[in-house]
């Protein structure tokens, strides 16, 4: 009786053991933005919505196309936004990541370093040539940074979605 006892006293406890609590929603890795390169953990804005969604499946909001011919994939809290359609990825100021080199909230007079001269300027925005395409670094009204856009084409064909 005892050796009963204690045997399901063990099985008992080894159903307990082995509960564990699984996560409903999907996690994503750390997004990881290489600004010269134009990519996010190799994502680049040519990628495909499917790329997108299977590299980072935890997107909040998903559009396959609008009126205006706009696809996205949104990651609201994570500040990364992905317009495959039109070959642009977008980061806000509230971007939770690691972004080399470091540009939000960096003064507009710090670019010309890393960035050199803007092809392109207005009174909110450059416009960058880059390997890759396209940078334009939008600033808030203290000359910060406050939203980069990469693009895989030149200023004279991008097309942004609103």
């Amino acid at each position: 009786m005892k050796t009963i006892l204690i045997a399901f006293g063990c099985l008992t406890i080894s159903f307990a053991v082995s509960a564990q609590l699984v996560s409903s929603s999907p996690v994503c890795p750390t997004f990881k933005v290489d600004v010269l390169a134009g990519n996010i953990n190799k994502i680049h804005p040519k990628s495909t919505i499917g790329e997108v969604m299977k590299t980072f499946p935890c997107f909040t909001e998903k559009v396959d196309k609008d009126d205006m011919g706009c696809t996205w994939v949104i990651y609201a809290n994570q500040g990364v936004s992905f317009f495959p359609a039109r070959n642009y990825i977008e980061i806000r100021d509230n971007f939770k990541g690691t972004m080399e080199p470091s540009l939000m909230g960096k003064p507009r007079a710090s670019l010309f370093g890393t960035l050199g001269n803007p092809k392109m300027k207005d009174v909110n925005w450059d416009a960058y040539q880059t390997q890759y395409g396209t940078l334009v670094v939008y600033y808030n009204k203290a000359g910060k940074i406050n939203k980069l856009q990469m693009s895989s084409r030149g200023t004279d064909t991008m097309k942004l979605c609103e």
